[in-house]
């Protein structure tokens, strides 16, 4: 795959890809991390990484479960911040061994966002993502009755009070570029939440929470609104700093003669409490059930095209279109190999592509 489909996905333009640190079926150990991260480095691509430490978690799992801990709040404590901290670091420690640029995603715990900025204070292209679920959820809401936390539960987990305003300062000082949704939704029903039965473990519990739609109402209501970011932030973390981290720019995220006239029309000044009943997806609930939030898009142009207007879609299912991405420059080297990966001073050896004969 590294040799032949990866390349090619790469030069048709498939020019990122997200890789995991967790999870039994996905996860990487450090030397597949280190293959992924130099056919990246050879061929241009923009790495995300999602950092937790399998083995912390897995061990901690079967503690909780062999004690009888088995309710969905306990996942919050299978996936300690530490888990998440660790392995940002680790994440981080290897792409610099290649000198090869990456994203955190999903980044949730104090531990991690000081990692993502001690990387970036020392110059290396580290960026960060983060999501609605760390700025409005914590593991109490995975506390509830029955199986109820389950709607609550994600990986990595909501933390705290404390992790939150983490986070928020991470917003708010460039160490995070970009706040996506990492919108995973899954009904709360024996199709998804509740496949393994009514009462599962949360080791059986879908991971994931539905967030795409309230992405950035929530965003601007809470920091916008309560002065935490200005409206230039709130758009470079919504929309321009993506489209430049994917290749998509200048196509996408900025408004200018020749790009797409992509658009949304904002007033600041709509009030809503927020009930899924409103909302336009399938999952069938919104862990956001309740909040007073202020400030709504009324309009939504793609393309230059009315796609959204008082709450209707107006465009027909398959008018997207695929858009090859160009190698972002984020994905650049810095030019900073490790003395070890250096030809020229590791006595000749050639570890890594490239440089002269």
């Amino acid at each position: 795959m590294l040799g032949q489909e990866l390349p090619a996905l790469i030069a048709d333009g498939y020019t990122s890809f997200k890789v995991y640190m967790t999870y039994d079926t996905l996860r990487l150990d450090d030397w597949q991390m280190l293959d992924i991260l130099a056919c990246a480095r050879e061929h241009g691509a923009f790495v995300m990484i999602h950092a937790e430490n399998h083995e912390m978690i897995k061990w901690l799992s079967a503690r909780l479960l062999d004690k009888g801990y088995s309710a969905p709040k306990y996942h919050a404590v299978s996936h300690p911040r530490i888990a998440e901290g660790e392995a940002t670091h680790r994440a981080i420690k290897l792409s610099e061994l290649l000198d090869v640029p990456m994203l955190a995603v999903h980044v949730s715990a104090t531990e991690a966002v000081d990692e993502i900025r001690r990387a970036q204070s020392s110059g290396l292209k580290v960026y960060g993502e983060t999501c609605p679920q760390y700025l409005f959820l914590t593991a109490d809401d995975l506390d509830r009755d029955g199986a109820e936390g389950a709607k609550f539960c994600c990986s990595p987990p909501p933390r705290d009070k404390g992790a939150q305003e983490a986070i928020w300062r991470g917003l708010a000082n460039g160490t995070f570029q970009v706040f996506s949704s990492d919108h995973a939704p899954y009904r709360f029903d024996a199709t998804g939440k509740l496949k393994a039965g009514p009462n599962p473990s949360f080791k059986q519990v879908a991971n994931g929470v539905p967030g795409i739609e309230l992405r950035l109402p929530l965003l601007f209501s809470e920091g916008v609104g309560k002065g935490r970011i200005d409206i230039h932030q709130f758009v470079a973390l919504t929309s321009t700093n993506a489209a430049k981290l994917y290749g998509l720019h200048p196509q996408k995220g900025t408004i200018a003669v020749g790009c797409d006239a992509d658009l949304a029309l904002w007033d600041p000044a709509i009030e809503r409490k927020i009930t899924w009943d409103d909302l336009h997806d399938n999952v069938g609930y919104t862990p956001y059930e309740g909040m007073s939030i202020k400030g709504w898009p009324v309009i939504v142009l793609s393309r230059g095209r009315v796609a959204v207007e008082n709450g209707e879609m107006l465009l027909e299912r398959g008018s997207g279109r695929f858009l090859p991405r160009r190698r972002s420059p984020a994905a650049v080297p810095l030019g900073r190999l490790a003395p070890e990966m250096d030809f020229q001073r590791n006595f000749g050896a050639r570890i890594l592509p490239g440089g002269p004969d």
